[in-house]
């Protein structure tokens, strides 16, 4: 199978793994107990006044009618095209449109997740290396022990923890915001901070955006940080066995040309893999951190919706979150199989 073959299977693959999550959200979101139109009069209201807010929200027809009209509204092209994002439907809370809502909180976690994996990446490959390079030795045990703790460390307490030391007590990073209140944000080209302070050329409002996300993108970072480790570890060692390197060693070849230059990008497939599946699920996962943090993104604003059973919105928010895994996926997927033809047979 060609390399354009197998990108076309794998897209071709996405379309039913999307409609089942989608279906599966939208019947269990309505199996689960739970009434929004209650929780939105908080029981307050009269039942006929309930019952006119049910009919306005399609609560009142049948299942499989609530259902099609979803998946209408999802595939209407020209809504797309005017608003930029697709038709999820109205928060059946705020009656806003759940796209707007989404889209306009998505940045924040992506940006969330860009520097968690960045910190993730670099520190455990690095830390990975040496630990492979000093095997069985102290420093080994040292760093697989660490490793292993802070991939065992809750999400939630390793952030309260650092908010107390360093956003309480020393009081160097702020909490709870993407930038100190008492700063303009930058002008919104790509909705991340730091990209559009760079883009006005502003390093002041760089450097306090940088500030805000130092904390939650620490805490996610070091927690993930364990994994690749771990995984680092483990294929370097089996790497560092093989012949060629056995063979670089002989030419005289420096000990950092033959670890970073040879055995580490060989070794490097797995670990791509692993960086491209945790980025797909820092994107739908950072739920703890955000709430944690009250940080302004896709995951508060998914955990908030939960309260009210808002159906539209939890939908809309777990369908781009399917979107958004499968997409990465799919790259990674891509990327492999350029980078390791075998897979493609």
């Amino acid at each position: 199978m060609g390399l354009r073959s197998y990108i076309i299977t794998r897209i071709l693959l996405t379309i039913p793994t999307l409609l089942l999550l989608l279906s599966m959200v939208f019947l269990l979101m309505r199996v689960l107990p739970g009434d929004p139109v209650a929780l939105h009069f908080e029981k307050k209201a009269e039942p006929e006044t309930m019952e006119a807010m049910r009919r306005i929200l399609g609560l009142d027809k049948p299942l499989w009618i609530q259902y099609v009209e979803y998946i209408g509204g999802l595939l209407d092209f020209n809504y797309f095209l005017k608003h930029g994002y697709p038709n999820l439907g109205k928060s059946m809370q705020t009656f806003e449109e759940v796209g707007g809502q989404i889209f306009s909180a998505f940045p924040a976690t992506l940006e969330l997740a860009i520097y968690s994996m960045i910190i993730a990446s670099v520190l455990g490959i690095l830390l990975g290396v040496i630990s492979s390079k000093s095997y069985d030795s102290v420093l080994d045990h040292s760093l697989r022990g660490f490793g292993t703790i802070t991939y065992a460390i809750p999400v939630f307490f390793l952030g309260l923890i650092l908010q107390l030391i360093f956003g309480i007590y020393l009081q160097w990073f702020p909490i709870g915001l993407r930038i100190d209140p008492s700063v303009e944000p930058p002008v919104t080209v790509s909705g991340l901070y730091t990209i559009d302070s760079l883009i006005e050329g502003n390093l002041f409002k760089f450097f306090e955006s940088l500030k805000a996300l130092a904390l939650p993108s620490l805490t996610l970072g070091i927690i993930l940080s364990g994994m690749f480790i771990r995984l680092t570890r483990t294929n370097m060692l089996e790497t560092l066995r093989l012949d060629f390197v056995t063979a670089a060693k002989a030419r005289g070849l420096k000990d950092s040309t033959v670890t970073y230059g040879y055995a580490l990008r060989n070794a490097f497939l797995p670990i791509l893999t692993m960086m491209g599946l945790q980025f797909a699920m820092l994107l739908s996962g950072a739920i703890l951190t955000e709430t944690t943090f009250s940080w302004p993104g896709l995951g508060r604003y998914i955990f908030q919706r939960i309260s009210f059973r808002d159906y539209t919105a939890i939908q809309g928010a777990v369908v781009m979150f399917g979107l958004f895994v499968t997409l990465v996926s799919l790259v990674v997927d891509i990327l492999y199989a350029y980078f390791d033809p075998r897979i493609r047979l």
